[in-house]
């Protein structure tokens, strides 16, 4: 199974009097036309999909996805406003119509795929509170035996200086890495929220964070040729090495 992940767009309002609109909109459209053409058989988004959660920046949002050949799923990042993306995609029927919180899981592939919520309203730090623990461990209970991916925007260690305590309550984190040591199905992570290209062992499987696709706000990206060009990330799933994952640059040639 191949899996795209994008995430951290950061998209503002095409009326945005802010210098990086246009360019934000372009990163995410070059982005598209570049994960088309690679056929994955999904795509992840891991939050932070607009800069302050308005209708108009989701109306922009839906017009640069709209071309997206896989299917798409999405989490919330600490950016968003999970009323208005419920508004802006009502035709994702994956997503929870109500409730507090837009965690799913999604059975169609040979990897099951759960997303985690990890924000709240008014907080830029990650939250993983009890009613998502006893959601998370519930959920990975049901199917033991089933190879599983989770998704969240915040991820759930530090990162070297630049990301540190980045959960309001660190016993959140460790009850989210108790649940997920316990169940060795869980063949990986995907995180977004810090920008940089991430790559760990973590309560006993494998995590990722990615760069934001928004060149503006990426950060540690240090090579001359990714300069200026959008950067997402591929994910093979297999049986044999488990997540095998790799940087893709937007317009690369091959």
């Amino acid at each position: 199974m191949l899996i795209a992940q994008i995430s951290d767009t950061h998209i503002l309002a095409p009326e945005s009097d802010h210098p990086a609109a246009s360019l934000r909109g372009d990163c995410l459209r070059r982005t598209v036309e570049d994960v088309n053409g690679q056929r994955p058989d999904a795509v992840i988004f891991t939050g932070d999909t607009v800069q302050h959660g308005r209708r108009a920046e989701y109306a922009r949002l839906r017009e640069l996805l709209a071309s997206l050949e896989a299917p798409l799923y999405l989490v919330p990042g600490n950016r968003d406003d999970k009323k208005e993306m419920r508004a802006a995609f009502p035709d994702y029927s994956y997503l929870p119509a109500s409730g507090e919180f837009l965690h799913y899981t999604i059975e169609d592939y040979d990897v099951r795929l759960v997303a985690i919520d990890s924000t709240s309203r008014g907080e830029r730090k990650g939250r993983f509170c009890e009613k998502r623990q006893a959601w998370l461990d519930k959920t990975l209970g049901g199917q033991p035996d089933r190879a599983t991916l989770l998704f969240i925007h915040h991820p759930p260690f530090d990162v070297d200086e630049h990301y540190v305590g980045g959960y309001r309550r660190p016993e959140e984190v460790r009850a989210l890495e108790d649940i997920v040591t316990r169940n060795p199905q869980v063949v990986g992570l995907l995180c977004g929220h810090v920008h940089w290209l991430v790559e760990r062992d973590w309560a006993g499987t494998q995590a990722r964070i990615m760069p934001s696709i928004a060149v503006d706000v990426r950060h540690g990206i240090d090579e001359t040729a990714a300069r200026g060009q959008p950067i997402y990330l591929l994910h093979l799933l297999s049986e044999g090495p488990g997540l095998v994952s790799r940087v893709r640059r937007a317009d690369a040639s091959a």
